[in-house]
């Protein structure tokens, strides 16, 4: 499994990331064979949220308890979670609200520290200084390894960076190959075209610059309520040529797609939120694929882009 350095810190991190939004999906027993399976194929990061699952069946429950019985000790994995999201009501990123909910995470983990805590989404009323002592709180104590933010844009990230002094070596984005503006928005600079519209302040070339590891999520989806693009009517000329590079590369559609990810410089990693052990192993190996230049610019205009 190719391997990268997780934003400015040395801790080595595979590039392909486990999703468990969807462990609800398996019974006990289908967890526990499927853990084994990512750890098999060198998927050890897994990334949570407090919400996922909801409060009555917590996804973060339901691989703990499947975790522990895989015989894989703690320090083996990498553990990633992130809060902020009241559901129906509100963000919150007050200081008592992150210390509270990450000793819940923690409960319901049954770990005693997360690897990497993420702000989940953007908090209008956040206030830097006491997001600072919340991490330096749960630095401190052993609790928390690193930070960083999920759909945070260039701004707010520097915002937070006004107070926080850890680095905020993360920031979950959505990414696929037709949801890409933050790639469009800067080959069509300068151009009176959708593609050109920046909606998130330059976030890919700001998380180049600082050292902060993008996490695509989403990367089979083709935007909000859009569903899946791999095998869509909608996009006949991107499939046609995911099946090319598939059959040349030995390949799937779905590793190609995650090759596309990749490919990019900025080193991102892939959530893949699939709870299939045949699709784990296919994203995995693209892992280690690496597309031609020329590849990559093929699949991207396939997927409707252009070219000024």
């Amino acid at each position: 499994m190719k391997q990268i350095s997780l934003g400015s810190t040395a801790l080595q991190v595979p590039a392909l990331v486990l999703g468990c939004m969807r462990m609800k999906e398996l019974d006990e027993q289908q967890s526990v064979r499927f853990l084994n399976t990512c750890m098999e194929v060198g998927v050890n990061y897994f990334d949570h949220a407090d919400i996922y699952g909801g409060p009555e069946d917590p996804c973060e429950v339901r691989f703990a308890k499947a975790f522990r019985k895989t015989g894989v000790s703690r320090d083996q994995i990498i553990l990633q979670s992130k809060l902020g999201i009241v559901p129906g009501k509100m963000y919150d990123h007050s200081r008592d609200y992150i210390l509270s909910e990450t000793d819940l995470i923690l409960r319901r983990l049954e770990t005693d520290y997360l690897d990497v805590l993420l702000l989940h989404r953007p908090d209008a009323l956040v206030e830097p200084d006491e997001v600072a002592e919340a991490f330096d709180r749960l630095e401190k104590s052993g609790k928390v390894r690193f930070f960083g933010v999920s759909n945070h844009k260039t701004s707010q990230i520097q915002l937070l960076k006004k107070a926080v002094r850890q680095p905020l070596v993360a920031n979950q984005l959505q990414l696929s190959l037709p949801f890409s503006s933050m790639i469009s928005s800067g080959l069509e600079a300068n151009m009176a075209t959708d593609g050109a519209v920046d909606r998130d302040d330059s976030i890919l070339d700001y998380c180049r610059l600082n050292d902060i590891t993008i996490q695509a999520w989403s990367p089979y989806q083709a935007g909000r309520k859009k569903g899946p693009y791999i095998d869509s009517p909608e996009y006949p000329e991107l499939n046609r040529v995911l099946e090319e590079l598939a059959e040349k590369y030995g390949s799937t559609k779905t590793g190609i797609a995650a090759a596309w990810i990749f490919r990019h410089p900025a080193r991102m990693q892939v959530i893949a939120g699939t709870m299939r052990e045949e699709r784990i192993r296919e994203i995995a190996a693209a892992a280690d694929l690496e597309i031609t230049r020329e590849e990559w610019y093929r699949l991207y205009l396939a997927a409707g882009h252009i070219l000024p």
